[in-house]
């Protein structure tokens, strides 16, 4: 199960897990978008609702069986400093981007546990190591999910579970060309103005592609990543300096 893989990262995960044989199952809140992917069963879904979530599950189960891997992604959270954000949008973000994880972990875990093997693998972002003023839920909440993936990874662990975060830097979505769009406003330069300066920071000089993202995810849901569990693994070209 891939969520929010309509379009961008999720939809790279989605392909690099097919091409490795699994049966993909998505959901999105863009009918046509969906349909694009090509995946075995794809669902329209609110990740925000825990109805639509255990509906997706529930469709899921019924279509292909059991879930073996579990990819978490959602949009992003509103963007604001934090006292230009109102508890509605706090509200909002938890819902969107942080108990989505906890309920998607909840729906599959007890099969995963029940056959002993499965991959939870979530997807996040730098500001859980790095925030960024603007980007004050998000970073406060992908923070809090690595600490989750930590616990997740303590609990399921005994029971053949793997559960690990990937902190993605700048990728090429949607998602960064809104960020750009409200960054370039506020510098007075265009957005292709600022994707270059955001190059010209980062240690591989461009930004990252959403298959790159998938690729590593695909690893983390494999095999060969058997031992690999409670990791908030770094795919951001560099742009985190710490050593921790």
């Amino acid at each position: 199960m891939v969520a929010a893989a309509s379009r961008g990262i999720g939809r790279a995960c989605a392909r690099a897990l097919a091409a490795e044989g699994c049966r993909v199952s998505i959901c999105g809140r863009d009918r046509a978008a969906l349909d694009e992917v090509g995946a075995e069963l794809a669902q329209i879904a609110d990740v925000s609702s825990a109805e639509s979530l255990a509906a997706w599950h529930t469709e899921t189960l019924r279509a292909l069986g059991p879930v073996d891997i579990l990819v978490t992604s959602t949009g992003g959270p509103p963007v604001a400093r934090f006292l230009d954000l109102d508890e509605e949008k706090w509200r909002a973000g938890i819902e969107s981007t942080l108990m989505n994880v906890v309920r998607m972990g909840k729906l599959v875990a007890p099969g995963m546990r029940e056959r002993r093997w499965g991959r939870i693998l979530h997807l996040t972002s730098y500001v859980a190591k790095q925030p960024e003023e603007e980007l004050t839920i998000s970073s406060t909440l992908r923070a809090g999910i690595s600490a989750l993936t930590k616990t997740m990874a303590s609990q399921l662990g005994p029971d053949g579970i793997t559960v690990n975060a990937v902190l993605m830097g700048h990728v090429l979505t949607g998602r960064q060309e809104h960020l750009a769009d409200i960054r370039s406003k506020e510098r007075g330069i265009t957005r292709e103005e600022y994707f270059a300066q955001v190059g010209a920071t980062l240690p591989l000089r461009r930004l990252g592609r959403p298959e790159e993202i998938g690729d590593v995810v695909a690893f983390l849901a494999s095999e060969r990543a058997s031992y690999v569990t409670g990791t908030s693994l770094q795919v951001d070209g560099g742009i985190i300096r710490a050593t921790l």
